[in-house]
């Protein structure tokens, strides 16, 4: 059977109907996103791949309570947030510096910009993604799907279940936080993070 590319309700009635081709197609289309997006709230791409991997299966498995009065993709998303976060609760050791630097791996630069330019970029990715890592969960996942997923106020209150009044208090103190961090590591007069 074809498939509206477009069409997500259309994939998840096939997939819940038995159509393992179907949420196959579904996988495919957020498998990369969710990862990225994981792996900037786990902090290690092993984790990332796990919580990945357990809101698919999931998801499979729950595909019948999924209602559709949510985006699929907000749906899949909350689950694989929850998991993360379970995960991280039960684990609970924190990360250094040096281990989210090389969990996080390294950051696609432009190919145009000259050497200098492009050690610089990839220094300052990492820099961005070690002061992300010292973030709080609950400011770093919202400036996560916020700034680098791009989604809306609403989108973010649904994925995490928070009314929309929240969602933009904690995304005003976690760029404030952000910009603390990152201000003392880019500018060593800058006062240090309490």
């Amino acid at each position: 059977m074809k498939y509206d590319v477009s069409s997500d309700a259309q994939l998840v009635e096939a997939a819940s109907a038995g159509d393992c081709s179907a949420f196959g197609e579904l996988v495919g289309r957020y498998q990369d996103r969710l990862f990225n997006t994981m792996l900037r709230i786990c902090g290690s791409r092993e984790d990332a791949a796990d919580a990945v991997q357990d809101a698919f299966v999931q998801a499979f498995v729950k595909l019948g309570s999924f209602r559709g009065d949510a985006q699929f993709y907000t749906w899949l998303y909350r689950i694989a947030m929850n998991l993360a976060l379970s995960r991280r609760r039960r684990a609970r050791p924190t990360a250094s510096l040096e281990t989210a630097r090389a969990d996080a791996g390294e950051e696609a630069v432009d190919r145009h910009p000259g050497p200098d330019d492009r050690l610089l970029a990839r220094e300052q990715a990492e820099q961005v993604q070690s002061a992300l890592a010292l973030l709080a969960e609950q400011h770093r996942k919202i400036l996560v799907l916020r700034e680098i997923e791009g989604c809306s106020y609403e989108v973010i209150a649904d994925i995490l279940e928070l009314p929309v009044g929240t969602v933009r208090s904690r995304l005003f103190r976690a760029r404030l936080q952000l910009r603390e961090r990152l201000g003392s590591l880019w500018n060593e007069d800058a006062p240090q993070p309490g």
